[in-house]
């Protein structure tokens, strides 16, 4: 009996010391995806007290730096990322994960898998009745989808504004040192953003690598600026109490409200949180947010203000002021580099936004290269890489500084949160269970931050606010006449489509003569045989042995799983219909699809299999309902140069046969 006793006591020991090694290698694995998590999801963030507070004490649109003004501007920076992030994101949004991918799209396709709508009754269980109502449901897809595509148009405006003014802002600390810097702050500035962009080809995993290192260096050296004017002025921390930011209202009236505009940008970045929450999951980023960002931030923020009430005339660039002499050109060349890192943050973003709506069909397919044999996400898109690099050159060169910028920054910013939070409530209804309620309360107090935060930076929009929603304008036109186009031209191709069944009994009667190998028919829609695949019996009265009718569809989770990727049906007399279904955040490879029929019972043989696309020419029609005529144009246009599905689906290029149509529409 005690054998037996000392021996359960052992292995007790031993399972605890199991379970502890690994708890400590969890911890150690979540530590690293913290480290990563600190240059790409807080990059923008991290680089916003270059500029921030100076704007918020810029005239015309901030205040002169009194004592009084700094006390209320603190409160607002510190409630403002209290509430924002601390509450709204790393509490709220991002437990609304879609398969654990976050971000506008993500959230946009869970939202919009809306399937049932609550009523006031409880079933047996006590739990609330559901109903169909198709009607409501169309309109709240409709609805929120549309809110998910302008949060994405108004993304890229804020993807071409990170870089320009984070970049500028850091390449302006030269003027603290000399005036004589000034006249090449903004070349210097092109040119290392034209250099940023020339290095996206190369892909982004070695850099990738010291992103963290370099970030967490950045924080420490902020919070380390920042730190010695906290305790020269400790009774700076009082500003923490709101009633400060009250009475900043209460004594600026109209114009106090209107600083919000400026003191918006200490969240930019916010929106980054939940768009990367798939790459390092909520527990990294939280942990990466408290145990460093969070402090770091409050901490120059707070030292900023403490030196401006010692010495207002530092108001120029608190930032920079907050640096002893010694280390001001080591802290540009840092500052520098933690801008390009957040920029960096920003471009990949844009690019893996791309690919979510290439997949999920509201923009033309792009040319997606992969530059890791090992990373699904990281990708380089060229034709967005070089628009980025344009716009971004022209905003350095026209707005020419970063107080310029500024006031085009924070609208598209604000503009997205507050779509996060609508989307955001929906999902709160019906997936998590909330009552109206709980949803609706909740919705009511982030939405009057979030729209307090858009009305004041809609004052900005005649001295550049309207750049980043000109440019989420042409993106949002852009995304829903593609999604409208293909809808309509499905539509006409289904018309002129011919029942399956109808063509295989045509075929069984005439027997028509069969050549060696496989052909495999690309069709946009599941129903129906391809045209492709009539006009092709049409004309050469062959078919070959073995007929494959392939369909790739999107559903709209971010991966799908292994086993369904791909489903098969046997019609008989050699015809097989393959559907292959991805996630928005995978890229299709016919290739692949193939391999994984043979497991299933299709036998093929790339080197004597023949790949049939059609090649639409598309005929705008005028006075054919569907779209305006400006939009048929369009939707030709981006038609005619989307990347060609040959390299997009990754077919042999060698083993593919296109045949022409015409379609007026």
């Amino acid at each position: 009996m005690s054998e037996a006793k000392a021996g359960s006591t052992v292995g007790a020991a031993g399972q605890a010391q199991e379970s502890g090694k690994a708890s400590t290698e969890h911890g150690s694995h979540v530590a690293k995806l913290a480290l990563g998590a600190l240059g790409v999801v807080y990059g923008d963030i991290g680089t916003s007290p270059l500029y921030a507070l100076k704007e918020c004490v810029t005239l015309p649109h901030g205040v002169v730096p009194a004592a009084e003004n700094i006390f209320g501007l603190l409160s607002l920076v510190f409630w403002s990322i209290t509430l924002v992030v601390s509450v709204k994101y790393i509490l709220y949004v991002m437990r609304a994960d879609n398969n654990g991918e976050g971000g506008v799209l993500a959230l946009m396709a869970l939202a919009a898998r809306v399937g049932t709508l609550k009523t006031g009754a409880l079933d047996s269980k006590g739990r609330p009745q559901k109903r169909h109502n198709w009607q409501e449901v169309k309109r709240a897809k409709v609805t929120l989808i549309m809110l998910g595509l302008f949060g994405a148009a108004l993304l890229y405006g804020d993807g071409v504004i990170t870089p320009a003014i984070t970049v500028l802002s850091a390449i302006e600390g030269l003027e603290v040192a000399t005036h004589a810097f000034t006249p090449i702050v903004a070349p210097l500035t092109c040119g290392i953003l034209i250099l940023l962009f020339w290095v996206q080809k190369r892909g982004t995993g070695r850099i990738g690598a010291v992103f963290g290192p370099v970030t967490l260096v950045w924080f420490v050296a902020i919070a380390a600026c920042g730190l010695p004017w906290v305790l020269r002025h400790p009774a700076i921390l009082g500003a923490v109490n709101p009633i400060h930011a009250v009475r900043f209202f209460a004594a600026h009236g109209k114009h106090g409200f209107l600083v919000l505009g400026s003191v918006v940008l200490c969240i930019t970045g916010g929106e980054a949180l939940y768009a990367d929450m798939g790459h390092f999951g909520t527990r990294a980023i939280r942990l990466a947010w408290y145990a460093c960002v969070f402090p770091a931030l409050l901490l120059n923020y707070f030292g900023q203000g403490a030196l401006l009430l010692e010495r207002p005339a530092a108001v120029s660039n608190p930032f920079y002021a907050l640096v002893p002499s010694g280390w001001l050109y080591p802290m540009v060349v840092l500052a520098t580099v933690a801008s390009v890192v957040a920029s960096q943050a920003l471009i990949s973003g844009a690019f893996s936004l791309t690919r979510q709506a290439v997949q999920l069909g509201y923009l033309p397919r792009v040319t997606v290269v992969h530059t890791s044999g090992t990373t699904e996400g990281q990708i380089y898109i060229p034709e967005v890489n070089r628009l980025l690099m344009v716009a971004c050159v022209a905003l350095v060169l026209s707005f020419r500084s970063s107080s310029n910028l500024a006031s085009a920054y924070g609208i598209a910013v604000t503009g997205t949160m507050a779509i996060t939070s609508l989307l955001s409530y929906w999902v709160a209804r019906d997936r998590w269970g909330w009552g109206r309620a709980r949803a609706g309360g909740f919705l009511f107090f982030i939405l009057a931050i979030d729209l307090s935060f858009f009305v004041a930076c809609s004052a900005k929009i005649a001295s550049g606010g309207w750049f980043p929603l000109a440019l989420a304008g042409g993106m949002f036109s852009v995304m829903v006449t593609w999604n409208r186009g293909r809808t309509l031209l499905g539509e006409k191709i289904a018309g002129s489509t011919l029942p399956l069944s109808m063509f295989l009994a045509d075929v069984e009667a005439r027997k028509p003569y069969r050549v060696s190998g496989t052909a495999v028919f690309l069709a946009s829609t599941r129903r129906g045989t391809p045209t492709v695949l009539l006009h092709h019996f049409k004309h050469n009265k062959v078919l070959h042995e073995q007929v494959v009718i392939l369909s790739i569809t999107t559903d709209a989770v971010p991966w799908v799983r292994e086993e369904q990727k791909v489903r098969l049906k046997n019609f008989g007399q050699g015809f097989w219909a393959v559907t292959a279904h991805y996630g928005f955040m995978e890229s299709p490879d016919v290739t692949d699809i193939l391999r994984r029929c043979r497991a299933k019972g299709l036998e093929t043989n790339t080197a004597d299999t023949s790949f049939y696309l059609g090649r639409e020419s598309l005929i705008p029609k005028h006075g054919v309902k569907g779209m305006a005529d400006w939009r048929k144009h369009l939707f030709r246009f981006l038609s005619r140069n989307a990347r060609s599905a040959t390299d997009f689906f990754a077919i042999p290029p060698n083993r593919v046969v296109e045949i022409g149509m015409q379609i007026e529409f």
